[in-house]
């Protein structure tokens, strides 16, 4: 999975960013095909001290609005659901990506991985 917002930033800023209040996280989305219903996490965000949450989510909401509702059962139940956890900020991840290995070693995430 690929982290959006720390093109340029060293492990130190990164660290830096985090200890001011910075975060990582995931939102949600929903498509729903009839009969089949997907739910599906974003890329990670990384929101540095003071930005806004609820605004990179938006555009996840605004697809499971479109796409998520018409499969039934899970499609509505889904979709609430997404939009639940994208106006709350989305799911913070935090915690385990400063826990992985690769931040472990001194790199915020691989280098494969950036996006």
């Amino acid at each position: 999975m690929k982290i959006c917002g720390i093109e340029g930033m060293t492990h130190e800023q990164v660290q830096e960013e985090v200890q001011r209040g910075g975060r990582f996280v995931v939102y949600q989305y929903c498509i729903s095909i009839v009969v089949m219903t997907f739910k599906r996490p974003s890329s990670i965000y990384f929101l540095r001290a003071g930005e806004g949450s609820i605004g990179k989510g938006l555009g996840f909401s605004g697809l499971s609005l479109l796409l998520g509702w018409w499969g039934i059962p899970w499609g509505p139940i889904y979709t609430l659901q997404s939009l639940w956890v994208n106006f709350r900020g989305g799911r913070d991840v935090t915690r385990e990506i400063l826990s992985s290995p690769a931040a472990g070693a001194g790199q915020a995430i691989p280098q494969a991985q950036r996006a």
